[in-house]
């Protein structure tokens, strides 16, 4: 995972904390084992609804009727993603204009994870470092999902920069839906702190019995997701029950992060979601996370809190990055740190 600052640089994330050392799993998945090792094992999977209904299904929203005001559809759209991001916390976004980097960067993912392991350890995480290739999210010695990530240069600074720009107009949508002026989101996010992981998900004999990523919310403002091959896999809680989500070829899949629900003091929610793993076939994806720059504080903006109670507490990026990387994929967890209790 590389993380940047909006003029591309580096930014270097030692002393936030790292995930520990596991065994890789894409060279796990490749051998015959006998037994799944038991910080994979998730027994509650088999126990838990998944509404299989594909009537029920994430918004779609198309971008390019946003793009103008007053354009004919453009109202309609706009409510259409304040539901979204009010009562699902995710959408699928259509006509983005991004779709020739998307393509470019999903053929060097690909190529990435077909390597041989010797030569993708060239860009192994280094000790107390979260960039590099290998896991995220692994805190402590428990029972824990399966994930890869890693650094990509190739292609990267494009991609990088074409979805920070999306990112930008989404929370200027967003912003005026919140009964905001457009820029009151979007000028927070001016030296925003973007990271980039790739995924691979092995596929797995005992598919029913691990997951590829334990259920949480995205603890950053903004994600924004793109499927690399056609392998299903994530699912979100609505209603107590997982819900598949069946990506539209070319979408981005976008979800609210906990710094957007802390942010619109809860008018906007993020999701619990979680990754499932296909008994036969590899998922491969690319989640970029969006976080304000170091400036700001994260707490309820007082354009939206005005005589509301406030319900989260306020604390400085810094601090809750320290925060959020140190907590475990423990659905939404870090929320509940943030909510300021009765």
């Amino acid at each position: 995972m590389e993380i940047r600052d909006n003029s591309s640089e580096k930014i270097n994330r030692s002393g936030y904390g790292s995930s520990i050392s596991v065994d890789n799993v894409q060279a796990l998945a490749s051998e015959e084992l006998k037994d799944i090792p038991i910080r994979y094992v998730r027994p509650e999977i088999e126990s838990e609804a998944v509404l299989m209904d594909e009537s029920l299904q994430v918004p779609v929203i198309d971008f390019n009727k946003l793009s103008v005001p007053g354009k004919p559809g453009y109202e309609d759209e706009l409510a259409k993603l304040h539901v979204a991001c009010r009562d699902w916390g995710f959408f699928q976004l259509i006509n983005h204009g991004v779709s020739e980097v998307m393509n470019e960067m999903k053929k060097v993912t690909e190529e990435f994870f077909k390597l041989p392991l010797e030569e993708k350890m060239k860009y192994a995480q280094i000790s107390g470092i979260i960039e590099g290739y290998g896991q995220a999210f692994v805190v402590s010695e428990d029972k824990n999902s399966i994930g890869v990530t890693c650094s990509i240069s190739k292609t990267f600074d494009h991609y990088s920069n074409e979805l920070n720009g999306v990112s930008k107009e989404l929370f200027k949508f967003m912003s005026t839906n919140l009964g905001m002026e457009p820029n009151a989101i979007s000028r927070l996010y001016e030296n925003c702190i973007q990271s980039i992981r790739m995924n691979y998900y092995p596929p797995c004999r005992v598919a029913d019995k691990v997951l590829g990523l334990a259920p949480h919310s995205d603890q950053t403002g903004l994600t924004l997701l793109v499927q690399v091959n056609e392998v299903q896999g994530l699912q979100i809680k609505k209603n107590s029950k997982w819900v598949p989500i069946k990506p539209i070829p070319g979408s981005i899949i976008v979800n609210i992060g906990d710094i957007m629900e802390i942010m619109s003091n809860g008018e906007y929610r993020s999701i619990e979601h979680r990754v499932t793993i296909n008994l036969e076939k590899e998922r491969i994806s690319i989640a970029a996370f969006h976080t304000p720059g170091l400036e700001v504080k994260i707490g309820p903006l007082p354009e939206i809190i005005k005589e509301k109670t406030t319900k989260y507490k306020t604390i400085d990026v810094e601090d809750y990055l320290r925060l959020s990387i140190s907590n475990k994929l423990d659905g939404k967890s870090l929320i509940e740190q943030m909510k300021i209790q009765e």
